[in-house]
């Protein structure tokens, strides 16, 4: 499908326009807006940190672009010390940003142009700043479009995951710690402006994986910005998105459920990416669902939005693993009500190594696992960012994360099932360590033994009863957990059977305990709970238009962009490095003549037996050019661990036409705090 050529012709853009904040700060924003207006149109928000006039630029021209064209304007604005904005960036979703917003929405608001109803649209950290921003309630926001985001910021976010530190604090850390030092542009801010705004930016720095490494409990850090602490708060109706290779997936069950305002949720097979840039595909018609939901609620046209199914679902059917999709099989369904009131519940019950649908009279034997520490290479990310630009994020074959763990086999099916929703785990299970996780895992295991992930889900077990009141572990007494696993809509073949596979690490996902540990299971105590959706009453094959968007600016690629993924292995010292290498290439932007190089690489390492040889290390580049301008950036965050600390370090270092501009060192040594 190729893109809307025409559409530039029907749009007016302003390529900066200073919005002003209560305190005498400004912040940039890019306007796009239709030409041919009879009457004022509303506006549709993206507020967001990523640099809109050459970062982002691309991606804005697509859907902003095409937007304006079809008469809802679009302000796509840069939150306060990024891009070209005043002020400073302090941390994510900070109080302060969200004061900005409002004043932002405001401003949108009352233009000439502005029939006073403003929209919030936005992935990852866009998606957030929609959901916060609508639990303030500011009268003129009246809908809200929002893509792989959260409404639990300790739960379900690139920090913590079953109250497991997961190794996304620093490798998303590690970016944001980048992108914050950036220069503004000389020629948005002025030339006498710009250093002086860069050096503040370093000089206020901060380490941000360090500031979230402070809270490794569920506290009141985290509980700002999350509205689950009260769903009540947010008035006006949510379009929740997402995918199933996405982190982010519970969050859109979650806001469908528990919302009082209306809410519709769409999940597809994609990763971290806008809809109608779907990977894997298929990518859809997004942009005109978007467009029907903007004309219902802010201009007031029946478009039918209200009358949509409460949840549409892309049904995966089997595929066998592979690093990379770029079509995943299947169909979509649409669900008129969620949650479904007619799910049935397939109870299956570990008996010695199998999966048995009735629990055995008889004595099962307590079992145990000791996982060699790379269990877990197989997985795929936590979420994959780079669906379309990296090739092998996704989880590949199981049985070698298998083999380093218990596992429980079912009987081949007699017929397919449809897994739809969070399959609950409960599990009685000791340690002989205080501090002690599991990783359970559900394949689906095809007759060739190919073993294929279907789900997973960890749970620090100090953590079992409460993540703001953890607890240490008895050693050797056993407890009853349950875990939800990451929710799904999955075919499992006629022939086919499902594994529960339980290990004690998962690593590079998540960071190891302090020291080595058995678990013991007791089948006889532990169930799994599937729930199974067939043609349930009320549901229906639903479909998308193709998609759409509008042709981007152009860009001169100087070098191509290249991305590797690579796993080394020491046989004598047993040391596993796994190594992500994102190199962007180097290309100039047209339309403002910047050139731009950045590339990044992720290294974990550890130990096969060591918890304590574990180290991640993020390391970030970043270049902007043109002739009268050369700034660079290079940074770097190192995270190692002892028995009780976290060991965090930090450099920033800039150069001005390649001289050293200005330098930053940080260092922190953090407790363990039952993780």
């Amino acid at each position: 499908m190729k893109p809307a050529t025409s559409l530039h012709a029907l749009v007016e853009l302003v390529e900066l326009a200073w919005i002003p904040m209560p305190d005498g700060r400004r912040l940039a924003a890019r306007l796009f807006l239709p030409k041919k207006r009879e009457k004022p149109v509303p506006v549709v928000l993206e507020y967001i940190p990523y640099r809109r006039r050459d970062g982002t630029r691309t991606g804005d021209d697509e859907m902003h672009i095409w937007f304006a064209a079809h008469g809802i304007a679009a302000a796509r604005i840069d939150i306060a010390g990024m891009g070209d904005s005043e002020g400073l960036v302090e941390d994510e979703y900070v109080k302060r940003e969200q004061d900005d917003g409002l004043a932002v929405i405001e401003w949108l608001g009352t233009q000439s142009w502005c029939n006073g109803n403003v929209g919030m649209i936005g992935i990852s950290w866009g998606g957030f700043s929609g959901l916060q921003i609508a639990a303030r309630r500011p009268p003129r926001l009246k809908a809200v479009v929002t893509m792989c985001s959260t409404d639990d910021r300790y739960a379900c976010d690139a920090h913590y995951l079953g109250g497991c530190l997961i190794n996304d604090n620093f490798s998303w850390g590690g970016a944001f710690f980048n992108y914050a030092v950036l220069p503004p542009d000389p020629l948005m801010v002025g030339e006498d402006r710009w250093r002086d705004m860069w050096r503040t930016r370093i000089d206020n720095h901060v380490n941000f994986p360090a500031i979230w490494l402070r809270h490794q409990r569920r506290d009141e850090f985290w509980k700002h910005g999350s509205v689950c602490e009260d769903f009540g708060a947010i008035e006006c109706p949510v379009f929740a998105v997402g995918g199933w290779l996405d982190g982010y997936t519970p969050a859109v069950f979650r806001l469908v459920e528990n919302l009082k305002a209306p809410c519709k949720g769409l999940i597809g097979p994609w990763g971290h990416k806008e809809p109608q840039r779907g990977v894997p595909g298929p990518a859809i018609g997004f942009l005109q669902e978007c467009l029907r939901w903007w004309e219902h609620y802010l201009k007031g046209e029946d478009r039918g939005v209200d009358r949509d199914p409460a949840m549409r679902l892309w049904v995966q059917d089997y595929a066998a693993p592979q690093p990379h999709f770029d079509e995943r099989p299947g169909h979509w369904r649409g669900f008129k009500t969620w949650p479904q009131k007619k799910t049935d519940i397939l109870r299956l019950h570990p008996d010695s190594t199998a999966l048995r649908s009735r629990r055995s009279s008889g004595k099962n034997p307590v079992l145990t696992v000791s996982s060699p520490l790379t269990v877990g290479l197989k997985a795929q990310e936590w979420c994959p960012y780079g669906q379309g630009r990296l090739a092998a994020e996704s989880a590949t074959d199981q049985r070698e994360d298998d083999g380093g763990s218990l596992c429980f086999d079912g009987t081949p099916l007699a017929s397919a099932i449809t897994i739809m929703g969070e399959v609950r785990v409960h599990l009685r299970v000791s340690a002989n360590r205080p501090q002690a996780m599991v990783a359970i895992r559900l394949c689906d295991v095809a007759p060739d033994g190919t073993s294929a992930l279907v789900s997973f889900g960890l749970l620090n077990l100090s953590h079992r009863d409460s993540h703001e009141l953890p607890s240490a572990l008895k050693p050797g007494k056993f407890y009853d957990v349950h875990l939800d696993l990451k929710p799904i809509a999955q075919v499992i073949p006629k022939g086919h059977h499902l594994r529960i596979a339980v290990s004690n690490s998962y690593w590079p996902m998540a960071w190891p305990s302090p020291e080595r540990t058995t678990l013991r299971i007791d089948p006889a105590h532990s169930r799994i709970d599937l729930p199974l959706v067939g043609k349930a009453a009320g549901s229906k094959n639903v479909t998308f238009a193709p998609p759409e968007y509008a042709e981007p600016g152009p860009v001169t690629v100087i070098s191509p962009p290249r991305h590797t993924r690579e796993i080394t292995q020491d046989v004598e010292s047993q040391r596993t490095v796994f190594h992500i290498k994102g190199d962007d290439g180097r290309y100039v932007i047209d339309e403002i003549g910047t050139e731009i190089a950045s590339h990044r690489a992720k290294i974990y390492e550890i130990g096969r037996h060591d918890p304590l040889s574990v180290r991640t290390r993020v390391e970030c580049h970043h270049e902007y050019h043109r002739e009268d301008w050369h700034a660079r950036i290079e940074t770097e965050i190192e995270v190692t661990c002892d028995q009780t600390h976290f060991h965090i370090t930090g450099q920033v270092r800039t150069f001005d036409n390649d001289k050293p501009f200005a330098h930053r060192d940080f260092s922190e040594k953090i407790p363990r705090d039952h993780m």
